[in-house]
């Protein structure tokens, strides 16, 4: 208990050091460089499996395929495919953005897809019945009532890349995961602590954020716990 308590002590101690909020190795600056990483390859991912999910949910065309890749994207190892890339492409930005991309899609991909095509077919035959297009059946109908689980779908992608960009630094690369790298190789697990406290703060500020928005552009009426993920 002691020993807990002597660690809270040096991680509160190593948070409020005035050197940990300045300079390239400073909290902001690797905040920065984290918050880049994951939301270029949020965004990525959400232009994929959006698109992806939307196109397959409405037409209900290349279901199996999609969720077969899909679920195999979610098998591949995302350290093991930095190091691939790194290794193929050379050190820089684009193994780590591949790899959370990777990471990020099937969630997005395969709630996007379940939240389209559970809506009610009667709801769709209504919709058409009054003159809508397609278009218009998916953007006014299908998305608005496919939300709820299209947002979980982008919370958890989110969550999970916040998590994992820590990758980024066992390529060379910044982010909040250098404080752990550094500290791991240097054997200061107050460093390792510290920046490990501020990624999980950091992923805790993505679910808050994700729970605000759904709160305020998803129904009353469709606010119910969604089991897919």
């Amino acid at each position: 208990m002691n020993d807990f308590l002597n660690q809270i002590r040096l991680v509160g101690d190593w948070l409020t050091s005035s050197k940990q909020w300045h300079g390239d190795d400073g909290i902001p600056h690797r905040l920065l460089e984290h918050l880049t990483y994951s939301g270029l390859s949020l965004l990525f991912a959400a232009v994929i499996g959006l698109t992806l999910g939307l196109l397959v949910g409405h037409t209900g065309r290349g279901a199996f395929a999609v969720a077969s890749v899909a679920n195999l994207a979610r098998a591949v190892p995302t350290f093991g495919l930095v190091v691939l890339v790194v290794t193929l492409a050379g050190l820089s930005t684009t193994p780590v953005l591949v790899a959370l991309v990777a990471l990020a899609v099937p969630p997005i991909l395969i709630n996007t897809f379940e939240g389209v095509r559970g809506v009610d077919p009667a709801t769709r035959d209504a919709a058409r019945g009054v003159g809508m297009t397609e278009w218009e059946v998916l953007a006014r109908v299908e998305v608005p009532m496919a939300l709820p689980l299209i947002l979980l779908g982008l919370r958890v992608a989110a969550i999970q890349v916040v998590a994992t960009a820590t990758v980024a630094a066992y390529p060379g690369l910044g982010g909040l995961g250098r404080f752990i790298v550094d500290g791991l190789s240097r054997n200061d697990y107050e460093l390792v602590i510290g920046g490990s406290t501020v990624v999980v703060v950091l992923a805790l500020v993505v679910q808050v954020a994700f729970t605000a928005l759904r709160r305020a552009v998803v129904s009353p009426g469709l606010r119910v716990s969604p089991s897919k993920s």
